[in-house]
């Protein structure tokens, strides 16, 4: 979940703390949301990383104009703390567009992080990097061209050349320090971009896919940050449109999509969102993530009108793949029996999130 993938726009709110539903009512907006009031206004929007008496904090630190660093909760999720022991910071760094950190962890290993939120860590980053490439990639039969926005780790690469029927695979990055710091840092995920079928653009992926070619890709993975503040823009609507333009009929779309006991709002959002834009099919996953608030992440998976994907069976299995299951480095996480596991929803989720479950497509 590294980079940010483009620059977007805060949430259009009310001075009441409401915004419209589009039908011209307003509804409460959730707490994790209102990141303007956490960071408070008065501040200058500045985020630093937390690193206090040897433990990272993944909260947020502001400067004011007096200079005073003050600190908060990430506003994604008020009222908790993610804290790892730090045995000795690696990097520290201010790219154009966010701070980047890298740290020694005596837990997980070597750590990355942009402003102040974990993006993955050595130990826990093969749940996360698999399951966003295989299940979109193993749910279609030999897809040849694949899109990754932003994922400047690589790990994401790293996966998807598993995949030898894959031919060209484009990955926009908006941010070059974050592949840099990988490279040195993290070289076991950055493998990904030795590939000579990856092709790096540097850019804003909202003006990246608005030039796409209509019906270019099988498959375009978003590893996106966190739906709020300048990755707002990559949750709404004319993004999801643009995505559905750039694929093929039957082209699946696999994107990072929360946590479900944290932000059950924002996956119905993203999903109603995704029910106008996506006529195959739309369905939520999730996998288990240690260092990722409340150790769980989602992922919304989706398909454009065509061939028909049976997303919870994969039919292209990667244990199948030659040379698949060992490419690079051993798979340590995905497989057929968690892709399909990875579609049981807990009841509350079902019942929280409505258009969840099968997601029939509607009549016309």
């Amino acid at each position: 979940m590294a980079g940010d993938a483009g620059r977007g726009l805060e949430c259009q709110k009310t001075m009441d703390g409401k915004e419209s539903n589009g039908n011209g009512l307003k509804k409460a907006i959730p707490s994790c949301c209102l990141k303007a009031k956490a960071s408070a206004p008065e501040l200058e929007a500045k985020c630093h990383s937390t690193v206090v008496s040897g433990w990272f904090s993944a909260s947020k630190s502001v400067t004011d104009k007096s200079g005073k660093v003050v600190y908060f909760n990430n506003p994604m999720w008020p009222g908790e703390a993610h804290s790892l022991k730090v045995e000795r910071v690696l990097y520290k760094g201010q790219s154009e567009f966010q701070e980047v950190l890298v740290f020694e962890s005596s837990a997980y290993g070597k750590v990355l992080v942009l402003d102040g939120i974990i993006q993955l860590t050595e130990k826990d980053e093969c749940a996360y990097q698999e399951m966003i490439a295989h299940l979109p990639l193993c749910s279609i039969s030999s897809p040849k061209t694949v899109l990754v926005v932003g994922g400047g780790d690589g790990g994401v690469l790293r996966e998807i050349c598993r995949h030898s029927s894959v031919e060209h695979i484009d990955i926009c990055e908006i941010d070059k320090m974050v592949i840099d710091v990988s490279k040195e840092f993290f070289p076991e995920l950055a493998v990904g971009f030795e590939d000579p079928r990856v092709h790096l653009h540097i850019d804003d992926a909202v003006k990246f896919l608005r030039d796409a070619p209509e019906g270019r890709y099988d498959a375009i993975i978003v590893d996106s940050s966190d739906p709020v503040g300048p990755a707002q823009e990559l949750v709404e609507k004319p993004f999801f449109e643009t995505i559905a333009k750039a694929l093929r009929p039957g082209g699946v779309l696999c994107n990072m999509a929360e946590s479900f006991w944290l932000h059950t709002h924002l996956i119905q959002d993203m999903i109603s969102v995704c029910r106008d834009m996506f006529k195959g099919s739309v369905h939520y996953a999730w996998t288990s993530v240690p260092t990722y608030p409340s150790g769980v992440i989602g992922f919304l998976i989706c398909s454009t009108e065509g061939p028909p994907v049976d997303f919870k069976n994969p039919v292209n299995p990667i244990e199948k793949l030659e040379g698949a299951v060992k490419h690079k480095r051993e798979l340590k996480f995905y497989n057929s029996e968690v892709h399909r596991a990875a579609f049981a929803l807990p009841t509350f989720v079902k019942r929280e999130v409505s258009l969840l479950g099968d997601c029939p497509t509607p009549a016309r």
